[in-house]
């Protein structure tokens, strides 16, 4: 199996004891997410811009990669809060956001152009025409609706 078709093993963080047994079991990516923004809003999740600079900087000590959930469906008066949401990801140094909403896709791509955008299971995509759209938006890497298949997958694929 070469090293572009090997399997990504991404598991949830949601605060740094998890975070650490994610990376000591074997993830080769962790997602995380923020009060804001965030479907796992119950999880204990990284309040700061200290605590995300801290989980993102422990997951590259061990070599991996650390994603920032942006997997909420946000209302107008959340929305101008993402440029500084953005921000800590980038100075955190997320690898990538993973997005649900086209609109902060939008706004990610034109703030910063140079951020790995994932679009997230949240996003509903279950067509090959709704995967393509995303990537040409700028998304690396669509996450499927939990709805499809294997075989759907494949037909997508």
């Amino acid at each position: 199996m070469t090293q572009r078709n090997k399997p990504e093993r991404l598991a949830p963080a949601g605060d740094l004891e998890r975070l650490r047994a994610a990376l000591d079991y074997g993830a080769d990516a962790v997602y995380l997410g923020r009060e804001s923004f965030s479907m796992r809003a119950a999880a204990s999740n990284f309040h700061s811009a200290e605590q995300l600079h801290e989980a993102i900087a422990l997951a590259h000590q061990y070599g991996k990669k650390g994603y920032l959930t942006c997997n909420t469906l946000p209302r107008n008066e959340e929305v101008p809060t993402f440029p500084q949401f953005l921000r800590e990801a980038q100075e955190a140094g997320a690898d990538a956001l993973i997005l649900a909403d086209l609109g902060l896709l939008a706004e990610a791509r034109k703030l910063a152009p140079d951020m790995e955008i994932h679009m997230s299971t949240q996003t509903g995509i279950t067509n090959w025409a709704a995967a393509r759209a995303a990537y040409n938006m700028g998304a690396k890497r669509v996450v499927l609706a939990r709805e499809m298949t294997l075989q759907d997958i494949a037909t997508l694929r």
